[in-house]
């Protein structure tokens, strides 16, 4: 058993980590010999670790009741190393170029890590200590002589929850559908274990079925013809934005180099699922259409109010999407399949949305901003840019190798304001080892940017994530401008 601190940057006295087990043995990464224990890892794999990206996600499960944390290691080795090979393996380079996946052995006591602070203090105490932890937390590399993923068991009382469980996983590991299929095969429905977890359905707002008839078919021309040309803008746009255009300097885009490896803060705010519906329902309206719009409103009203000239700044919104049809998750041992219909691993792209300046009409009438995300998203849907990024990428792979790639990769986030991305979670009540999971939520570190939106459902409440960069965006500030935005949309509904 090993007691170290951890870092200097926290500022919190007498704090240090047990960890449970003893350091691993180094393993020289750069060379191997067993060639029949190596699987090649994924293009995108690789686009995800390398010389100038390397992003990590981490999950935060907070738990109703204090943590017994004597299942942990038979849970990780009974259910969470089956699932997929990968959890057991570590990244190698060949000679030759390229990376593969090698199989090691894996001491689950180094995964573990438990920190510890004073005893008696106050839930506001512990609340500075997490979030603080969780800020150094983003900082520090995974080891790369174990595989990617630790977790980390904080056992102290908070202001959400009685104690808070962190799986840090490495986004070479998988895309957040697949590490959340594995995430999910943990855990249990807390009302019947027997019962698997549900989630929400995904309705189609467009017909089930093409129209057939003649008026049918004539009314498609114009159509077809818009999404040729927003394909052509939207392709275009994403190109330049990539490579040569940047987002203007501004409250939430500091532009400093290296920002990926500086320290942030995240904050966390809850949205009722039911009132965000209202919302949809009476405006006709997509849910993904309301939460844009959220975000642009309470986005650009904390530009205003840190600076009253940066309403006519640039911004844009690296959206992230899976390329995979969810029709909602499947089950590891289906993913893991030769040849499955939505295999594991890192399948995504991403599009450019320009978010609206704001204007004295919005500030009167916020609900203009969800009709302005909705033309937006609508127009994008009516493209296929988004095919066609991908396939890109996947050409600058071929022509000059993943690590070009990467870097491709690295600057359209650098050169855009804030990255979105969301994930669907259960409709019912989860249990991790018999303790009640209150709250559900993850952020992505390691980004080249200083804003990063993460959205999560669970149960009725949809979790909005604000990860920001510490010292240059006031964390509070930002999350009471998101609220009012919710406050000030979903009150304009009612009127």
């Amino acid at each position: 058993m090993i007691n170290y601190v951890v870092g200097t940057n926290l500022n919190l006295k007498h704090f240090y980590i047990k960890s449970v087990g003893r350091l691993s043995k180094n393993i020289n990464i750069m060379e191997f010999e067993q060639e029949e224990a190596l699987e090649p890892m994924s293009p995108t794999a690789q686009y995800l670790k390398s010389s100038v990206l390397s992003l990590t996600i981490m999950v935060v499960l907070e738990v109703e009741v204090p943590i017994d944390d004597s299942m942990t290691i038979p849970l990780l080795k009974d259910v969470f190393l089956p699932i997929n090979h990968r959890f057991s393996s570590i990244m190698v380079s060949k000679k030759s170029g390229g990376k593969k996946w090698k199989r090691v052995e894996v001491n689950l006591k180094d995964h573990v890590i438990v920190p510890v602070f004073p005893c008696d203090k106050s839930k506001d105490y512990y609340d500075e200590c997490f979030h603080e932890y969780l800020s150094k937390l983003g900082m520090d590399q995974l080891p790369l002589n174990r595989p990617l993923w630790e977790i980390h068991i904080f056992k102290y009382p908070t202001k959400n929850a009685a104690g808070n469980v962190i799986f840090k996983l490495h986004h070479s590991l998988g895309d957040g559908y697949s590490l959340m299929g594995a995430l999910l095969s943990c855990l249990k429905r807390l009302d019947n274990p027997s019962i698997p977890l549900t989630f929400p359905s995904r309705q189609s707002n467009s017909n089930s079925g093409p129209n057939l008839n003649s008026h049918g078919y004539f009314s498609r021309v114009p159509e077809f013809f818009s999404g040729l040309i927003n394909t052509a803008y939207n392709f275009g746009s994403n190109l330049l934005k990539s490579s040569f255009i940047e987002d203007d300097k501004s409250p939430i885009r500091s532009g400093h180099d290296g920002v990926e490896h500086g320290p942030s803060v995240i904050t966390t705010t809850t949205f009722s699922i039911a009132q965000i519906k209202q919302i949809k329902n009476k405006l006709q309206v997509t849910i993904n259409d309301v939460i844009t719009g959220i975000i642009m409103y309470g986005t650009r009203l904390y530009m205003q109010r840190a600076n009253q000239d940066s309403s006519k700044e640039k911004c844009t919104a690296l959206v992230l999407l899976s390329t995979r049809a969810i029709g909602g998750y499947k089950s590891v041992s289906e993913m893991i399949k030769p040849n499955a219909e939505m295999p594991w691993g890192n399948r995504f792209t991403f599009l450019h949305v320009p978010i609206p300046k704001l204007t004295a009409s919005e500030l009167n009438n916020p609900l203009k901003l969800v009709d302005k995300a909705h033309q937006i998203i609508k127009r994008q849907r009516n493209s296929a840019s988004v095919y066609l990024i991908g396939q890109f990428l996947e050409a600058i792979r071929k022509i000059r190798g993943p690590e070009a790639t990467s870097g491709y990769i690295y600057g359209t986030l650098k050169n855009s304001s804030l990255a979105i991305s969301n994930m669907t979670g259960p409709v019912e009540k989860m249990a991790l080892a018999n303790h009640p999971i209150k709250g559900l939520y993850f952020a992505v570190v390691g980004v080249p940017q200083s804003l990063q939106v993460t959205i999560l459902s669970y149960v009725d409440n949809l979790r909005i994530v604000m990860s920001v960069e510490k010292g240059f965006i006031d964390p509070n500030k930002f999350k009471s401008c998101m609220e009012y935005a919710f406050e000030a949309i979903y009150k304009a509904v009612l009127e």
